[in-house]
């Protein structure tokens, strides 16, 4: 049976942002994700956390300024020292709280151009050698440019072999981060290349395709993509990165049949 992580960026935002570990624990979720802390201090996060007693699973390294409308710089030609202090300042944030991976995001470019190919293989090395040192992992996200115009890694199999390519140079740590939304939205047969690529997948994410809202409410079976995660073996959290379209709680009925049983009922 699927883990679920609720994402506290998108889920159960009628609440204060470090009131909703909590709120995602008497939900049901055993574990959390979310995209970026910075606004409070890591103590304050890990306090928040710890009270919960939840997992964090993961969470975005800085994407540069997101008010304007930076999505990333591992891309960006001439923004590596940005990338490196990016890093520096999630370290902290991962170090409080115990998180077992942390996302880079690539930015706005264009794949084709080979200096922005250049320097988002010099961010991942980087990335990837200074969180290795702390033995956390690194993943990446193919994106699709309807819901990130012009975004980067725009594509999920060549997302998996820039992966491949670079754990065979040592990078081991590097894994891929399969969002279930963008994936169906940029090239379907989702069993297909979940089957692939699943010796790369380091974290699994769910959405309903076309709006984004709660799994099950779209026209990709989520039930039996969750499923297919079971039989491929994967061991780790789904993150519930979706919009509710009426109210976190008020969207939760597809959770139930995947809650664990409390102690000393069922089989």
């Amino acid at each position: 049976m699927p883990r679920f992580a609720a994402n506290i960026s998108l889920l159960f935002t009628e609440h204060p942002f470090l009131d909703r570990f909590a709120a995602a624990r008497d939900a049901g979720f055993p574990a959390v994700e979310f995209l970026f802390p910075y606004e409070h201090q890591p103590e304050a996060v890990a306090r928040a956390l710890r009270a919960s007693g939840l997992e964090l699973v993961l969470f975005n390294m800085p994407p540069g300024d997101w008010g304007a409308g930076e999505r990333g710089l591992a891309a960006l030609p001439g923004r590596f020292e940005a990338v490196a202090r990016g890093v520096e300042a999630a370290l902290p944030y991962a170090e409080a709280t115990g998180v077992p991976r942390l996302h880079l995001m690539a930015g706005l470019a264009e794949r084709s151009d080979p200096e922005a190919r250049a320097a988002y293989d010099r961010s991942l090395r980087h990335a990837a050698e200074r969180l290795a040192e702390r033995g956390l992992d690194l993943t990446i996200e193919p994106i699709n440019r309807r819901s990130m115009p012009g975004y980067f890694l725009d594509d999920v199999d060549w997302a998996g072999e820039r992966v491949a390519s670079l754990r065979a140079e040592g990078h081991a740590n590097l894994r891929l981060q399969f969002d279930l939304f963008h994936a169906q939205i940029l090239h379907g047969d989702l069993t297909a290349r979940l089957a692939r690529l699943m010796p790369l997948i380091g974290h699994v994410q769910v959405a309903s395709v076309p709006d984004r809202a709660e799994p099950g409410t779209g026209e990709v079976s989520d039930p039996f993509l969750f499923g297919e995660l079971d039989r491929l073996g994967y061991a780790g959290f789904v993150g519930c990165e979706y919009n509710p379209r009426a109210g976190t709680e008020a969207g939760l009925p597809w959770l139930a049949p995947y809650r664990a049983a409390p102690a000393g009922e069922g089989a």
